[in-house]
């Protein structure tokens, strides 16, 4: 009982992190924008649109939901195997 309490909260502080926190980054360009910013080949770049947009809260939020989606699909999988 008491892992099930530490795993929600686990959960319940990554998605806060994922979902509020993420409003406050820092709207500058990364180390690597800059850089080719400063050398003048920023505007060679080819733009790819992500799934769910720029980086944002939602995007945090579903990223955390996939993880933990595939953690516990992992998890589930190789206790299953394990008991064969």
């Amino acid at each position: 009982m008491r892992t099930r309490w530490f795993v929600a909260a686990g959960v319940l502080v990554a998605l806060l992190l994922a979902g509020v926190v993420s409003s406050y980054a820092s709207g500058s360009p990364d180390g690597l924008t800059k850089v080719s910013e400063d050398h003048g080949f920023a505007d060679t770049e080819e733009s790819r649109d992500a799934l769910l947009g720029d980086y944002g809260s939602v995007t945090g939020v579903v990223g955390v939901l996939v993880v933990l989606a595939v953690a516990g699909g992992v998890t589930y999988a190789v206790r299953r195997r394990g008991s064969d």
